[in-house]
């Protein structure tokens, strides 16, 4: 009986790993916990409607939770294998700023990439800006002026530089 207790626990923790080092990251949920390094982070659900949250929780690792919109720019945010597709200051209720950025790899394997699409006057957008880090590498990028859409790809932690 041992044994099989034994086979289950280590099965279950094998199948708690995000797979191999190509595959997508695991897909936040409402309620599931997140890691207190990512307190305050935000991420965007598949289909591009509904937001989460890590909130801290103290002592023990925080909780995904719902976000609605419209809410204030983040300055912190997780795409986590899916693209994710956010708003900038050239949108109305945008999700994050213009500004200096870096994008870091959440896992060895993991390449950081945004594509930019600003607005140069009503109803014209400006040809899409390509960035694109390394395998494992952080990516620094400037998030455009009159940014109407970035999408991030990559299981990364996309931070807005301070000040």
């Amino acid at each position: 009986m041992r044994r099989w207790g034994a086979l289950i626990a280590v099965a279950a923790a094998a199948l708690s790993f995000s797979g191999p080092a190509g595959a997508d990251a695991d897909v936040p949920q409402a309620g599931a916990t997140c890691p207190r390094e990512l307190s305050d982070v935000m991420t965007q659900l598949p289909g591009g409607a509904e937001y989460l949250v890590c909130q801290a929780v103290p002592d023990r690792p925080g909780r995904w939770a719902p976000v609605l919109a419209p809410f204030d720019p983040s300055s912190r945010w997780l795409s986590y294998g899916p693209e994710i597709t956010l708003h900038g200051q050239g949108f109305r209720n945008p999700n994050l700023r213009s500004g200096r950025w870096t994008a870091t790899p959440l896992d060895p394997a993991t390449v950081c990439g945004a594509d930019q699409v600003t607005v140069v006057a009503a109803g014209e957008l400006a040809p899409l800006v390509h960035s694109q880090g390394q395998p494992g590498q952080p990516l620094e990028l400037e998030v455009l002026p009159k940014l109407f859409t970035i999408v991030l790809s990559g299981n990364c932690l996309w931070v807005q530089a301070s000040g």
